[in-house]
């Protein structure tokens, strides 16, 4: 048996091993450790690189961007960050047709920009938008789908988890990741937006129960405005974060590290000037900040286990080497990859397509020509439409479980993604024709 038939049976393990319920690290690392034992017949290799692994795999000073843009996230979360600037585009946004729709787009677009966290999205605003648009005649399943449907931009807009952990897998910048992941964010955003508009206005009854009453209302002009003074204050802190941290890093002013310091102090001062962190809740978020970092370092560090594995078995330049002889050029072989993480999105979570298929897939890509910044974001917004996608769709059970209404199913909430997801197809085809549109930025 060649190291080549032994590297694909051991990807097709690690697959199984994660479909049957064992955590992704454990496999990864169990997958390797067998797998260089094997293919060296050597278990002495085996153990010393797992040795130099744990070592030198998050020894670099540029980890340190995930404790501390996961503690900035669970800062912002617990200040009620994500509740004042739904209300604010609410009242900015209520003449506008599926307005609530819109605000709760507009809200997550910019909640994304200092969490980086979908989850987070989908918990926060699964609370404060989907009582708000079913107390105003929206549909309770179609609220809760748009509250799970946009929060998949807090995977794509930066400051991004998933944009840091694809860095690191593919070894490109993490600014440069950041930066990427701006104007496809925003094509995301917008055409979210304009899907809603024109869904409310071709099949109102998809929307709204009474689609007459939210009509009369949002012409009403009887109803008391916020005042701007108001606005102003609910939207200050989180306007002063993103420009405090993404100016800073897009200026190069900051570092990615040094921008999650600044942006996590940010966080703390917002959080303390809201009276919200008392001495429970900042130990509730130093807990979780550490429990989440771990999870993900160590993650990591299996990763780099997993892909020395690989290079052993030399199974990049095999797959490379079948890519071009089958007649593959860079955007077949793009539009193959992205079919292949849409296919597994079904059955895994975004974090373990990662950690599976950029090792794989990453150098492929750099000897095909294409750019890894490109790349990466073709590989994130195809993981996104994962988080929607049945069976697993982590943000659909997020909104569910959260919500906690018996009289909107999962079953619901899936159908009412369904707009959604087609728009992030678009714009993955989009962003997938025209490279430019990830790399106008960095160049």
């Amino acid at each position: 048996m060649t190291t080549l038939t032994i590297g694909f049976i051991l990807i097709a393990l690690l697959i199984a091993l994660v479909l049957l319920g064992m955590q992704i690290a454990y496999a990864l690392f169990s997958v390797a450790f067998v797998g260089i034992w094997i293919i060296r017949d050597n278990l002495g290799l085996a153990f010393r690189m797992l040795e130099l692994t744990a070592y030198s795999g998050i020894a670099d000073y540029l980890f340190a961007t995930i404790p501390l843009f996961v503690l900035m996230g669970l800062l912002v979360s617990v200040s009620n960050v994500g509740r004042d600037t739904f209300e604010v585009a609410e009242e900015v946004l209520r003449r506008m047709i599926c307005g609530l729709g819109v605000a709760t787009v507009a809200a997550n677009t910019i909640f994304a920009a200092v969490t980086g966290v979908s989850i987070a999205s989908a918990a926060v605003f699964t609370r404060v938008a989907v009582p708000e648009m079913t107390r105003h005649g929206y549909r309770p399943s179609f609220s809760a789908g748009t509250v799970a449907g946009s929060s998949v931009l807090g995977m794509l807009i930066p400051p991004s988890l998933l944009l840091i952990i694809y860095g690191v897998l593919a070894e490109v910048s993490i600014g440069g990741m950041f930066i990427a992941g701006i104007l496809p964010g925003l094509m995301l955003a917008g055409g979210f937006v304009a899907m809603l508009v024109a869904i409310t206005m071709l099949f109102p009854g998809f929307v709204l129960t009474d689609p007459e009453a939210v009509r009369e209302r949002r012409l009403d002009t009887e109803i008391e405005r916020m005042p701007l003074g108001t606005m102003a204050a609910k939207l200050i802190p989180i306007v002063a974060l993103v420009i405090l941290v993404l100016g800073g890093l897009y200026s190069g002013f900051f570092t990615p590290t040094e921008a999650g310091g600044i942006g996590a102090f940010g966080a703390l001062i917002v959080a303390l000037s809201r009276r919200s962190l008392d001495r429970h809740k900042l130990w509730q978020v130093m807990k979780q900040t550490g429990v989440i970092s771990v999870s993900i370092l160590l993650l990591l560090i299996a990763a780099s286990f997993y892909s020395r594995m690989l290079s052993i078995a030399g199974l990049p330049n095999a797959i490379a080497g079948l890519v071009t002889d089958s007649g593959f050029g860079p955007l077949g072989f793009l539009f193959f990859y992205a079919v292949i993480i849409l296919l597994m999105g079904m059955i895994l979570d975004s974090t373990s397509i990662l950690l599976i298929m950029v090792p794989i897939a990453a150098p492929i890509a750099q000897g095909m020509g294409i750019d890894l910044s490109h790349f990466g974001i073709v590989t994130v917004i195809a993981v996104e439409i994962g988080l929607l996608t049945p069976p697993f769709g982590i943000s659909v059970f997020t909104v569910h479980n959260t919500l906690n209404d018996p009289n909107v199913s999962v079953e619901q909430i899936f159908a009412a993604t369904l707009p959604f997801i087609l728009v992030m197809l678009v714009v993955l085809v989009i962003v997938a024709l025209i490279p430019a549109t990830a790399t106008v930025f960095l160049y």
